[in-house]
């Protein structure tokens, strides 16, 4: 049986993924942990309030869950928030990572961090635009992405056992109290008979949140160290993303309003395209994520 330690265990990932090795007592004992209180609590699992930015408190953390495997679903990941919170980021992002990561070199445990597609700078539109592999450069074009990039590389320079598992746009049933997702938004909207501006000239490789489980679970048994590209296998702009959405719930498609990046006018700079390739985790893991309607209908009925 693995002892099993997942950090951000309140999040939309987090809550998943203690949800399903909870599920199976006779593989694993999970601890989860958040900053606040369980907001689901149940009985397959402990869990405890711990922040990850107070040494003592990991500390502690590890002297008494005593993990094989730590999960780190936790990060401060609102892009425009990072970018005018830059020490708090950090310290979440960054400096919490490299405890982590020293813990788990100290306790002998396997250290499975997820990470983001906001690594990657995006091609230029006005070349081909092949799927990142996990050996592409990055270069992040946003605070977000730098504090991401740094607390992946602090993994891989103490950790003897680990993966880095990036994810794109995640989405899922979410629990009351938890950040929603782009497709819950557009529903939201379409269901009030609202408008929704969505950009037409960002593309993504959409994520199932019971696919990362899936994948991570994978992760948890695998020998190897190194980045795995953990999504969809489908390619779209966030505005065909909107129209598959509408398609799936028969909602008025008329009310999204596809516009430009710049037409939006965000203040933070995203990657225009940064689609992941999954052909190693496919090769390695067997890892076989679900398509769009797939996941929606886990999602939405």
């Amino acid at each position: 049986m693995k002892k099993i330690l997942i950090i951000g265990a309140n999040g939309f990932t987090g809550r998943r993924m203690l949800d399903d090795f909870s599920s199976q007592p006779a593989m694993y004992a999970v601890t989860g942990c958040s900053l606040s209180e369980d907001i689901r609590p149940g009985n397959n699992y402990r869990f405890v309030q711990v922040d990850i930015r107070e040494e003592a408190a990991v500390q502690c953390l590890f002297e008494e869950a005593r993990p094989d495997v730590v999960i780190n679903a936790s990060a401060l990941s609102v892009p425009d928030y990072c970018e005018t919170h830059r020490e708090e980021a950090y310290a979440t992002n960054v400096d919490a990572v490299e405890r982590i990561a020293r813990y788990c070199e100290l306790h002998g445990s396997r250290f499975i961090h997820l990470s983001t597609d906001f690594v990657f700078s995006g091609h230029p539109l006005d070349q081909a635009l092949p799927l990142y592999k996990e050996t592409d450069p990055a270069d992040p074009v946003n605070y977000y992405g730098v504090t991401k990039l740094l607390g992946e590389q602090r993994v891989a320079e103490i950790c003897s056992s680990y993966a880095i598992v990036r994810v794109v746009v995640v989405y899922g049933k979410a629990l009351p109290g938890q950040h929603g997702n782009v497709l819950q938004l557009v529903a939201n909207r379409l269901r009030a008979s609202e408008p929704i501006r969505v950009v037409s000239d960002q593309w993504r490789t959409p994520t199932f949140v019971g696919d990362i489980s899936d994948g991570v679970q994978r992760l948890a048994h695998h020998p190897r160290n190194g980045i795995y590209h953990l999504c969809g296998a489908e390619c779209l702009s966030i505005a065909e993303l909107a129209y598959r959405v509408a398609d799936f719930l028969q909602l008025d498609r008329s009310l999204i309003q596809p516009v430009t990046t710049q037409e939006m006018g965000e203040v933070t700079p995203r990657p225009r395209f940064s689609g992941l390739s999954i052909e190693k985790a496919r090769l390695e893991l067997g890892y076989v994520p679900c398509n769009l309607e797939t996941g929606m209908q886990h999602m939405f009925v």
